[in-house]
């Protein structure tokens, strides 16, 4: 048999493919008639079929690895699809990968082989949302706008994500209940925890000075976010209690944009 190192050494390094089809083409099977022992191999004298055999695992290798490269994008994101759908129905600890493959159409050693595990999936489908979506409502806190501004600024940025991603309140009350410090240092990291110090500074301000009523800064942030992400947590029992269809809800959310600011403000004004 062909030792180890004379076949990683065979021809000083893989062949191109171009060069492999030249040589394949002059090289068949039938035209090796004899099995030569170890020390007969060289990189210069090697019988017909062992080099047919080294040549054809090239090209297959070639041919293997050039497929992968073009279809390694769309299987990615159809995986990534398919982990984000089981993620924000069943959350991180009832997902199973063999869930995820099923969901994607394929089998379960092809999504061990993109992604190792759960965990890996998790970060790679979730963060990228969340990373998106949770340092603009830092943004918002910090920002310089007036008080009512920022209300319905805020209010118009989670209707906006949670039309877009319906299941996200479900997936993030899930990690949450399961183990809060890990989900928030995922989300946010050790720098970028939510920052609701300016807003909550801001009520207050503005409580002193008269312009809105006597209201805790928490309350009022507290209603705030209830009050937007309530009806898509309870999205299921809506629909079937006031026998509302998709479009309905999500015209129902849309109209929620103007209602919410205008009610918290109309509550608070003076």
């Amino acid at each position: 048999m062909l030792k180890k190192y004379q076949l990683n050494n065979l021809y000083g390094g893989a062949l191109q493919a171009p060069s492999f089809y030249s040589r394949f083409a002059v090289y068949h099977f039938n035209s090796a008639i004899h099995t030569p022992s170890d020390s007969q191999f060289t990189k210069n004298n090697l019988p017909g079929t062992y080099e047919f055999l080294h040549l054809l695992t090239i090209w297959l290798n070639y041919m293997v690895k050039k497929k992968k490269n073009i279809n390694d994008s769309s299987a990615e994101k159809k995986i990534l699809a398919a982990a984000k759908i089981i993620f924000m129905t069943k959350g991180m600890a009832g997902a199973r990968m063999q869930d995820i493959a099923d969901e994607a159409g394929i089998n379960k050693a092809l999504l061990h082989y993109y992604f190792r595990d759960k965990d890996k999936l998790f970060e790679v489908v979730f963060l990228a949302e969340a990373q998106k979506f949770f340092p603009k409502i830092n943004s918002i806190f910090n920002s310089d706008v007036p008080l009512f501004e920022k209300i319905e600024n805020f209010v118009n940025e989670y209707i906006d994500e949670m039309q877009e991603n319906p299941f996200l309140p479900w997936f993030v009350m899930n990690e949450i209940n399961r183990d809060p410090d890990q989900f928030m240092y995922k989300i946010w990291g050790k720098e970028n925890l939510p920052k609701p110090g300016k807003f909550l500074a801001q009520v207050e301000k503005e409580v002193k000075s008269g312009t809105i009523k006597r209201i805790s800064p928490v309350h009022l942030l507290m209603n705030l976010l209830s009050m937007t992400i309530f009806p898509f947590v309870a999205k299921p029992m809506m629909i079937r209690n006031m026998q509302m269809n998709e479009p309905q809800f999500r015209l129902a959310m849309e109209e929620r944009r103007k209602e919410i600011p205008k009610f918290i403000i109309d509550a608070i004004k003076k």
